[in-house]
């Protein structure tokens, strides 16, 4: 064997072992993963998803998959001629809306399945209406009707504990029901918050598709790798967070303050970004931790 080839074998070796600290760390530990973006439309990125999460599985995790679908859904609405209406930047979810919704984000999380069956793992997909796992009440943009948009009232983590139990790895839509047991919409990142509040995940991670969080939004050589909870609402305040990353820090700050232990944004366009995330000295997103918790990158 050649000195280079032993190199790179080397640093294979390297790469292992790096790794074993948060394998050690994470042993046994319930990982949140909200699922959505270009990884979820680009086929080589939604394997190479899939693949992080089953490894997750595979070495001792337990992950909870929680997926979108919005681009999905806009798509099979215009498929059958209807014109999505939006109220202050949100989808009007009428009730013919949301069967398609319910359609498209049951089809997503059976593809989904699949992909992780095809690589020796157990896999169920399910929506927050089984088992009662969600329940919402009617949300309002501005006082405004949105239709059948709900916001998460309560979670059940009984089937999630079970299927965690017996070897499965859940795989979840964000559709949940009201009192009266009439089918809502939820905000998938606002469903991934609650299921990591009540499951007290160790971990919650969100794919998107931005790098993480920036202190100039606009400089991507300001991306942060590391931010407590304070810092966080000082960036808030400051007014340095806008658009879409607002309510996703605000998610974030909330998670951690109910008992979430990390949160991490990471751009969804990188392959195997939750891997070099959770398994390397030097993450490739924002963790953004609780006032207690120590520094997690750099071995400190």
């Amino acid at each position: 064997m050649s000195r280079e080839e032993m190199n790179t074998y080397l640093e294979k070796a390297k790469v292992l072992i790096e790794a074993l600290p948060y394998i050690q760390r994470f042993n046994r530990k319930i990982i949140v993963v909200k699922y959505g973006g270009s990884a979820m439309v680009d086929e080589n990125l939604k394997r190479s998803v899939i693949q992080d999460v089953t490894l997750l599985k595979l070495v001792g995790f337990k992950p909870i998959i929680v997926h979108g679908g919005g681009k999905e859904i806009s798509r099979w609405v215009g498929k059958v001629g209807m014109e999505p209406k939006f109220i202050n930047g949100l989808r009007v979810t009428d009730k013919e809306t949301m069967e398609i919704a319910e359609m498209v984000l049951g089809k997503v999380g059976k593809s989904l399945v699949q992909l992780v069956e095809e690589l020796g793992v157990k896999a169920v997909s399910l929506s927050g209406k089984d088992g009662g796992l969600l329940k919402v009440e009617k949300k309002y943009s501005k006082g405004e009707d949105i239709g059948f948009v709900g916001e998460v009232t309560d979670v059940d983590p009984q089937i999630l504990y079970d299927l965690l139990e017996k070897d499965f790895l859940p795989i979840v839509c964000p559709v949940g029901m009201d009192k009266d047991f009439n089918t809502y919409n939820i905000n998938a990142d606002d469903a991934a918050c609650a299921i990591a509040r009540a499951v007290h995940a160790e971990k919650l991670a969100f794919l998107t598709d931005i790098e993480g969080v920036r202190r100039d939004p606009e400089d991507p050589a300001t991306l942060i790798s590391e931010l407590h909870v304070k810092e966080a609402r000082e960036l808030i305040e400051n007014g340095n967070i806008g658009g879409g990353m607002l309510p996703k820090l605000n998610n974030c700050i909330d998670a951690i303050e109910n008992g979430v232990s990390r949160v991490h944004i990471l751009d969804g366009r990188i392959a195997h970004c939750l891997l070099l995330e959770i398994f390397t000295n030097k993450g490739i997103g924002t963790a953004i931790l609780g006032e207690g918790e120590e520094d997690y990158y750099d071995g400190k």
